[in-house]
């Protein structure tokens, strides 16, 4: 892999560069007092919180500005009991009560009451691993999860895909009916679908403990709880060991870029500080998101933190994660407004060393844990080394969102005219990223389609999705939106930059927008579902997208390999593009009207080809104009005063040839 320093561009940052990174081993030696790995001494969670011991049961927690502390709950009947008051550990600021074996059956529901100077809350535990939410008065509570039986898992996790196909997936938006579903449902009802469509990865969404679910999991409150909105710890667990028994990797979205300004069931003022786990005063507020912001320089955050990335890999056998927000923790405006055009806007000040630094260790308490883990940056501002690794002086993720590649799909869609979109800016945008990094390609994702936006087929076809969609029907708005949508993800995926990604239902063009359950639209979950029988109605157009989108990654599984993608033809003025990856050569002709006999192509010396799919076939809503299995064998033409190998396609209007090497 090329070394991050090699870019001639960051030469007069090396010594900020080689700094981080040295600040980063720098802080890991000092956490572990050069003892053991970074990832045996992030186990806090193991501490902290309720656990069962041989002699009963401990609590603990950290709370440095707390004069008193209990445990309060269904076996104290709600009241302040002696029986269960926590003492501060001498010459510590940890709190612990020791309570008999039987005085706390599993169920139990409880929380803490906590008082402090000039002041007293409730408070849900920093480290609980499972909460409960009334339903009539919506407050959550801690619950005792230690069921008779324990979870026995039955498949180990399979091997990291070469190139992740990422199904971005929210299980409570899974099913069809209009209801939060659950961790079962999806297992049953969802992960056969991602089977069968071809996804070797599922990312899940919003699985850490939220309160409000219209905050789509963003607003964390219990970092160390699955959600028990969609079932039980058990439940989960079974998910993610079905998918695993189905070859499918598991990972999650994990949420450390901020935290719910909630006092009672989240951590912000826990001990009565506005600085326990957060940065005091304005420094610690998020104004854009309403949310608190972490202080990653304190040795306690770090511990929780680090800790919960170790978490969810031991306990739930997670495979990886997204982090989300990279790009706001990293920079203290948070990156707002900042376009990012010059490298030194990464080195002039404007950056939390101390996020770096976090950041540098997550991925190596991750990766200690699991080799095989994979780790994904949501990260707008394009930061040299986001995803290089730690050796080569990078933070160390394994991939970065390209998150500049849905922007360009949707600009297209809305401000340019089809005769006006460009072939080799189009390659190029599906190709540029960084030489030491891996990126996660996608047309869109779940960001596209929130209140205020729509999924890029809606946005292609607009008002004629709710009456044109038959079978049968072409208008000229669904041509389109059929056609175009099955050529941008055709291209995003073959030119994907390590991996691709797909939000669920997306694949088939699934309609409208997603709007969670609020106030301003009468609590309502028609947009936060997945409309499944479109998918499967073969009298509607949805099918032969999802079937599109079934053949492609079938066949971009077999064929892309790691190659390197290389062009062999962008015709502006015909809208022709073609390029080979792998053993596969991919065709296109965005010409909205245009259609083209013996179209040449420039090939690789000595290669044969052979049509192994296009978009135009019938079974894709197409209309059948190519002749499918045909070969084409190369032959010499004059180009440049040179002779070079070519073969002639027919390339009908708006679709795309995939061709294989024979």
């Amino acid at each position: 892999m090329t070394h991050l320093l090699d870019d001639t561009y960051l030469k007069p940052f090396e010594a900020a560069i080689r700094g981080r990174a040295d600040h980063a081993v720098a802080r890991a030696n000092e956490l572990t007092g050069g003892k053991g790995t970074l990832a045996d001494w992030a186990s806090a969670h193991e501490f902290y919180g309720l656990h069962r011991t041989a002699r009963g049961w401990v609590f603990r927690e950290w709370a440095p500005h707390a004069t008193s502390m209990w445990l309060v709950g269904d076996f104290s009947k709600w009241k302040i009991d002696p029986r269960f008051e926590c003492f501060r550990r001498p010459k510590s600021d940890v709190w612990e009560c020791k309570i008999p074996a039987k005085a706390i059956r599993h169920g139990d529901n409880y929380r803490l009451e906590m008082r402090w100077e000039g002041g007293r809350g409730e408070r849900i535990p920093a480290y609980v691993r499972y909460v409960k939410q009334d339903p009539e008065t919506n407050l959550f509570c801690a619950q005792v999860y230690e069921p008779k039986a324990k979870y026995v898992w039955r498949h180990a996790s399979p091997k990291a895909p070469k190139m992740p196909f990422i199904y971005e997936a929210h299980v409570g938006m899974g099913s069809e009916e209009e209801k939060v579903a659950s961790y079962a449902e999806f297992r049953d009802n969802v992960l056969p679908r991602i089977k069968k469509a071809g996804y070797n990865t599922v990312q899940l969404m919003a699985i850490m403990e939220h309160p409000y679910y219209g905050s789509f999991g963003y607003h964390v409150s219990s970092f160390f709880a699955a959600s028990s909105r969609f079932g039980t710890p058990d439940e989960l667990k079974s998910l993610i060991d079905t998918a695993h028994g189905m070859g499918l990797r598991v990972i999650m979205d994990l949420v450390h870029s901020h935290a719910v300004k909630n006092e009672r069931d989240g951590l912000s003022l826990f001990d009565g500080t506005d600085y326990q786990y957060f940065h005091s005063g304005p420094k610690g507020w998020h104004s854009a998101w309403d949310s608190r912001c972490f202080d990653y320089g304190k040795t306690d955050v770090l511990h929780f933190l680090l800790s919960n990335c170790r978490f969810w890999l031991d306990e739930y056998h997670f495979d990886g994660y997204r982090f989300d927000g990279v790009t706001s923790m990293l920079f203290w405006n948070h990156g707002l407004g900042d376009a990012f055009t010059n490298y030194g806007m990464y080195f002039n000040g404007s950056m939390d060393d101390d996020a770096w630094c976090y950041l540098n260790l997550a991925n190596r308490v991750i990766h200690e844990v699991n080799p095989q883990a994979i780790t994904i940056a949501e990260d707008v501002s394009g930061m040299p080394g986001c995803a290089a690794p730690a050796k080569d002086c990078g933070i160390g993720f394994d991939y970065r969102m390209a998150m500049g590649e849905p922007d360009f799909w949707f600009r297209l869609a809305e401000k340019l005219s089809d005769d006006d979109w460009p072939m080799g800016g189009l390659f190029y945008e599906l190709t540029n990223k960084r030489a030491e990094e891996k990126v996660v390609s996608y047309v869109e994702s779940h960001d596209q389609a929130l209140v205020g936006g729509k999924t890029f087929f809606f946005t292609l076809a607009d008002a004629a999705i709710y009456w044109g969609m038959g079978k049968d029907q072409h208008g000229l708005e669904v041509d389109r939106a059929v056609a175009l949508h099955k050529l941008a993800r055709l291209a995003t995926a073959a030119l994907n930059g390590g991996a691709y990604l797909n939000f669920m239902g997306n694949e088939f063009g699934h309609p409208e927008w997603i709007d969670f359950p609020r106030q301003d639209n009468g609590w309502s979950y028609h947009h936060a579902r997945r409309q499944w029988s479109l998918r499967d109605d073969p009298n509607l157009r949805f099918k032969p997208l999802a079937d599109f989108d079934e053949t492609m990654l079938a066949a971009l599984a077999k064929g892309l390999k790691a190659a390197k993608p290389e062009q062999l033809l962008a015709n502006e003025p015909d809208k022709v593009l073609a390029f080979v990856r792998g053993d596969l050569m991919f065709v296109f002709n965005f010409h909205p009207t245009q259609s083209y006999s013996d179209y040449g192509v420039m090939v690789p010396p000595a290669t044969k080809w052979k049509h192994l799919f296009d978009s135009d076939e019938e079974r894709f809503g197409g209309q059948g104009r190519i002749a499918s299995g045909q070969s084409y064998d190369p032959v010499l033409v004059p180009y440049q005063n040179e002779l070079v190998q070519q073969i002639r396609l027919y390339l009908p209007a708006r679709t795309a040839t995939v061709l294989k090497r024979r």
